[in-house]
């Protein structure tokens, strides 16, 4: 079921209301699912159902991302506020430290969650945050083209590339290693989600002086990297582990960026094995 949620918030104009979208399924300890920039809650389906048999699942589209509206004017896109956000999305909810599993920008906002001991776990599947200069660079380079190539395209373009491997790989295989396995249909409501998303720039933005380099104690962690991920290259995760030295690093092999849909099953696995 998908649903929205209506807290408030404070911005610098005063008191204001945010809405969430997010889809809920299964039953369980929570878990909290957070994709990454420009993408939306449905990058998560291929492994929804796995989640759910055991966890009640909530999985949201990010302010600004998918159907979520933006953040009100004046309102940063930084960790500590889209954090602060998501806390407030767990209170109105009534869940108390959920597991936390993200990938991307996901993943860097399930570090912070962890860091502020908002959450029982995290998994973070290829997190940003941990790139050097010239790896930041080129991964801003690549979604800039990606969103680019999404908004000067067609609806009916989109549609036609999306009905052949080779279309969906020429919209996709930047950050799916195996990008034939997405649907159709998938492919198609990404891309305008891509294409629509009004926190693109200012999440990109807010992201120019991000490293993450605290340790999260007392919290259990999981980092999973894809050997195929051609966005945050695989040896970030070795600065991943360092900056937090007792968190468990996965390999994911065949993996891309977004490795839910090249491999659920081994990522649903993660996910389970870190939130227990």
């Amino acid at each position: 079921m998908v649903a929205n949620i209506s807290f408030p918030v404070t911005s610098p104009r005063g008191g204001s209301t945010l809405s969430l979208a997010y889809e809920r399924a299964g039953a369980g300890e929570p878990l909290l699912l957070l994709h990454g920039i420009g993408h939306h809650w449905q990058a998560w389906e291929p492994v929804l159902g796995i989640l759910a048999a055991e966890r009640d699942v909530i999985a949201v589209d990010l302010p600004g991302f998918g159907v979520s509206p933006a953040l009100p004017d004046g309102v940063a896109y930084d960790l500590a506020t889209v954090g602060s956000v998501l806390g407030a999305l767990c209170e109105a909810l009534g869940i108390e430290r959920p597991h936390v599993a993200g990938n991307s920008l996901g993943g860097l906002l399930a570090l912070e969650l962890g860091r502020e001991k908002l959450v029982r776990s995290v998994t973070a599947l290829s997190p940003a945050g941990f790139w050097s200069e010239l790896e930041r660079q080129y991964a801003f380079a690549a979604l800039r083209a990606m969103q680019v190539g999404a908004r000067s395209m067609p609806l009916t373009m989109i549609e036609r590339l999306s009905r052949s491997s080779a279309g969906r790989a020429a919209l996709t295989s930047t950050i799916y290693a195996k990008p034939g396995r997405r649907s159709p249909e998938a492919v198609v409501a990404e891309t305008l989600a891509l294409r629509g998303a009004t926190g693109f720039h200012e999440t990109l933005a807010a992201g120019r002086d991000v490293l993450f380099t605290d340790d999260i104690p007392d919290v259990p962690v999981t980092i999973a990297w894809g050997t195929r991920d051609r966005l945050l290259l695989r040896r970030q995760g070795i600065r991943a582990k360092h900056a937090i030295p007792g968190a468990r690093l996965v390999r994911l092999p065949g993996c891309g960026h977004v490795p839910m849909n090249d491999d659920p099953a081994l990522v649903a696995r993660v996910i389970l094995d870190g939130s227990r």
